[in-house]
């Protein structure tokens, strides 16, 4: 039914503050999860689509990447936030064009993103005009006409930016890349080189390939379990699941961050009567809460105090086998760690001495060690030498290539990876490009195209005329928002392929289309036949996805289709691709995925396995490391850590756990017991004494950055003091908010992932303070 008044929304702006959550999930994960389902889509529909969530003839998640146990599926696969996301996008609510003949673009300007979300579902391609003050409904064919002259416009095709979302499908994004290769270009950024790139910068070069090497049995076998700069009771919940096996298996694990985390104190599972009425199982057998950007400096002391113990009793600590057959630099990296003095360590992460030797002798007696991490490691200036001074250790010790040992990049996006394997990469190999061009009669570009950071400097020197994203909800994910917003202004069209409204959608070009595309959730019907995409996880199994609810609207086009029928518009019917026949059976893509990328033979049969299949890891498999060197490269990089100036504190950026990524679902980041107003910033109690406020004062936040042209400086209004458990001198605050304070030249040496994680503010009174 279309309807032209907003849904109510509330938009609290007071602030509670209660009691810090010290376990995850129990029985009030399930009931939110339960409520919001029912609120979002009714009873019926709440019960038919979360038994089909992450079940072998269901849907994956459109939330994280965690995989599932290998022949074992639960009756409920899924967490509390995944149930929140699927609420989400099976909302029975829906934008119709109504709406948009009531709000111009000026006044959805005004509103929050939560409110924009809470719309519902979009229903009809939309346009907005050069000039004009609202969008409009418009025909598939004539969004493909305009999109497609504007590219035609171009001076070269450089010019475009194609940005994909994480949750893009495996066959969505590849018929994407083949469209944007076909047109001459290879700026393909996308959301990774904002949250992993560092990952995969570090492992490329250390390991010969930027994936992790260990399986949920790892996990579950492995006897330490470090991680770092992860929130896994909010960000991967399913996570919580393999870890509890892993701690009644013997597993210690330690949780680095500098933050208690809930999730990392203990895990109720909903499912099992210990986690309904016992205590749980506690998690963290211990928790190092570190300075923000103080990592590095942990696994270097590790390393040093490894090297002492190998010393002391020499063949004891070190695998030496491993280290001669397989490794590479190990005599510079040792020498490096000679002139290491733990004082200095213990300086730059804010541990004492008695807890680093602690972990470090955790290190040296373990045989199966996987070391996991998530973006508060990558979103630093150094996050590449973290994570690679991280697989320093593992290569101490030989825990590369072994059942229980390993590295493991916990991914957000559910198929963030697998985009990636599908050539979503502005800097694609060689291998790829060529196969590419074989398999379908194509001269693909071979000169390196933009990535995120990239993207937004040339859209703000008006070198970018056609801004298309394929998800997501570019402006509020990317840095520096008003910079972000100012590039995307200057383009002549802005295209977002989407379910929902997002703030990218009134940070416009001089003119706009809103193209409404099926959820993972949505049956995907083309000439009759329904389609199947597939997704890769965070540990590399690729499987099927199979949508089962009733599209919001008819009007609603796939991603494959909406991609296959732009292209056929743009490149016109000689062009040597087949585009329609990609577009009617999705097979015929899985077909020439099959032949392009190793790892993929007999995709269309093998995906259809009830695990799917894993692809090949050479490292995992086989202690092959296809690297420079051709073995695992050592990583010598000079320690840096965080120092906090004098006057100012080192800001790191966060979910709450009423969000997904830019997606805010509510207001309520329970297991920090925080309530209401987002605009909070969390310090530490002695800070915001030293620093002559109290809590509840409202203080404007102004970051620091010192670019190449002298000191750049950022400001966000009106946040809310809360005292909480934080490293003195550090903070902490809720994105998307605080992304404007993220300059956009602050960026990570080698990955160019903006250092979100670690940014320089200074506090002023708000002008409407009151204490």
């Amino acid at each position: 039914m279309s309807r032209s008044k907003p849904t109510s929304v509330e938009e609290p702006t007071t602030t509670q503050v209660g009691e810090i959550k010290t376990y995850a999930a129990g029985v009030p994960a399930v009931r939110v999860a339960l409520e919001r389902g029912v609120h979002e889509m009714g009873a019926v529909r709440t019960a038919r689509t979360l038994a089909k969530l992450n079940q072998r003839n269901g849907f994956d998640c459109p939330g994280c990447a965690w995989p599932e146990t290998p022949g074992h599926r639960k009756h409920a696969e899924f967490c509390e936030n995944g149930a929140k996301a699927v609420a989400e996008e099976a909302t029975r609510r829906v934008v119709t064009p109504e709406f948009f003949a009531v709000h111009s673009v000026e006044d959805l300007r005004t509103r929050s993103g939560y409110w924009l979300s809470q719309q519902g579902r979009l229903t009809h391609p939309m346009y907005l005009a050069a000039g004009d003050s609202h969008y409009r409904p418009v025909r598939w064919d004539q969004a493909h006409r305009i999109i497609a002259d504007e590219l035609h416009a171009m001076e070269h095709p450089d010019q475009a930016v194609f940005y994909t979302s994480g949750r893009t499908s495996n066959e969505a994004a590849f018929v994407y890349q083949l469209f944007a290769r076909s047109l001459g270009t290879n700026n393909m950024p996308d959301c990774s080189n904002m949250c992993h790139e560092s990952s995969g910068t570090a492992l490329t070069e250390s390991i010969g390939i930027g994936k992790g090497s260990v399986s949920v049995p790892d996990l579950e076998t492995a006897d330490l379990i470090i991680i770092a700069g992860q929130n896994p009771g909010t960000n991967h919940p399913r996570m919580l699941s393999t870890l509890e096996k892993a701690t009644r298996n013997g597993a210690h694990i330690v949780a680095i961050n500098p933050l208690p985390e809930a999730g990392l104190m203990r895990f109720k599972d909903p499912q099992k009567p210990s986690g309904v009425v016992g205590e749980g199982t506690r998690l963290a057998n211990d928790f190092l809460q570190i300075r923000i950007g103080g990592d590095m400096a942990l696994f270097r002391g590790i390393c040093r105090l490894l090297l002492e113990a190998e010393k002391a009793h020499p063949g004891t600590v070190f695998d030496h086998q491993f280290l001669r057959d397989h490794c590479a630099g190990l005599d510079e990296y040792l020498a490096l760690l000679a002139d290491v003095e733990l004082d200095e360590i213990i300086e730059a992460t804010g541990l004492d001495d008695a807890q680093i030797r602690a972990l470090a002798e955790r290190v040296a007696t373990s045989e199966r060690i996987i070391l996991c991490w998530a973006m508060g490691l990558t979103q630093q200036e150094h996050g590449v030498a973290t994570i690679a001074e991280g697989v320093n250790m593992l290569l101490l010790r030989g825990m590369i290539g072994k059942p229980g040992a390993g590295v493991c990049p916990v991914r957000g996006h559910s198929n963030v990876q697998g985009d990636r394997t599908m050539g979503i990469y502005e800097k694609m190999p060689e291998a790829f490009l060529a196969s590419l061009d074989t398999e379908f009669g194509i001269t693909s570009p071979r000169a390196h195209g933009y990535d995120t950071v990239g993207a937004i400097n040339a859209m703000r020197r008006g070198e970018v005329r056609v801004f298309m994203a394929m998800g997501g909800n570019f402006v509020s994910a990317a840095p520096d928002t008003r910079l972000t917003e100012a590039g995307m202004a200057r383009c002549a069209l802005t295209v977002q392929v989407s379910t929902k409204l997002n703030e990218s959608h009134v940070a416009t070009g001089r003119s706009a289309l809103i193209l409404p595309t099926l959820g993972r959730t949505d049956k995907d019907v083309i000439d009759g036949v329904a389609q199947q995409v597939s997704v890769e996880d965070s540990m590399s199994v690729v499987h099927l996805s199979r949508g089962s609810l009733t599209p919001a609207s008819d009007l609603l086009r796939s991603e494959v289709a909406i991609v296959c029928d732009l292209a056929q518009a743009t490149l016109g019917p000689d062009h040597p691709v087949a585009w329609q026949s990609l577009k009617r059976d999705y097979r015929v893509i899985r077909e020439h995925i099959s032949r392009v990328i190793p790892g993929f033979e007999d995709f269309n049969t093998r995906v259809r396995a009830a695990d799917g299949f894993v692809l090949p890891h050479p490292p995992r498999d086989d202690r092959r490391f296809e690297t420079s060197t051709g073995r695992a490269n050592f990583a010598a990089h000079p320690l840096r850590s965080v120092p906090v100036p004098a006057g100012r504190l080192v800001l790191q950026t966060l979910r709450s756990h009423d969000q997904y990524n830019t997606t805010v679902y509510g207001h309520d980041d329970r297991y920090r017991g925080i309530k209401g107003n987002r605009r909070v910033l969390m310090l530490h109690p002695d800070d915001i004494t030293a620093f002559g406020f109290m809590r509840g004062d409202h203080v404007d936040i102004i970051s620091e950055y010192e670019g190449p042209d002298g000191l750049e400086e950022r400001q966000v209004d009106d946040f809310e003091i809360v005292a909480y458990d934080t490293p003195r001198g550090n903070a902490a605050a809720y994105y998307p908010e605080t992304n404007p304070l993220v300059a956009l030249g602050s960026v990570a040496r080698d990955s160019n992932t903006p250092v979100s994680k670690a940014v320089i503010i200074r506090l002023v009174p708000h002008h409407a303070t009151a204490s």
